[in-house]
């Protein structure tokens, strides 16, 4: 008989042992969180209610309170709709979202200011396989 080898799975690993994990990698966060956080922060600094803002922009006080809680994405004409019931323009209601992307984001990167240029490191280390 010959020298028969059972069956046994390889592993390969995808790093080099003894050598620990990546950090996690921190998800940056969706638009839609940060417009819905900043409609909802200027509608609370009112002391507004969401059926007030909702009936003056015209559209369902259920589908408002889902684009606050980030779980829609509402089209320009019901963003511009909800920041003018809140007393902006569409361009202020973008303008302190994209501030809000700003600050959220320079605790990720450790910069206050632009990465523009520079070259984003990536999170990734691993394969994908796909069928």
């Amino acid at each position: 008989m010959t020298n028969h080898v059972p069956n046994e799975a390889r592993v390969i690993p995808l790093r080099p042992q003894g050598a620990s994990p990546p950090a996690p990698a921190v998800k940056e966060p969706l638009w839609r969180d940060l417009v819905g956080d900043v409609l909802r922060s200027e509608r609370l600094a009112q002391e507004r209610t969401l059926k007030d803002v909702a009936d003056e922009a015209r559209i369902s006080m259920p589908y408002l309170s889902e684009v606050e809680r980030g779980r829609k994405e509402a089209s320009s004409e019901v963003l511009a709709a909800a920041a003018h019931a809140l007393g902006l323009s569409l361009g202020d209601l973008l303008s302190r979202t994209q501030g809000e992307l700003t600050r959220v984001t320079s605790r990720y990167t450790g910069s206050g200011g632009s990465r523009r240029g520079a070259a984003s490191p990536s999170s990734y280390d691993g394969m994908c396989l796909v069928a």
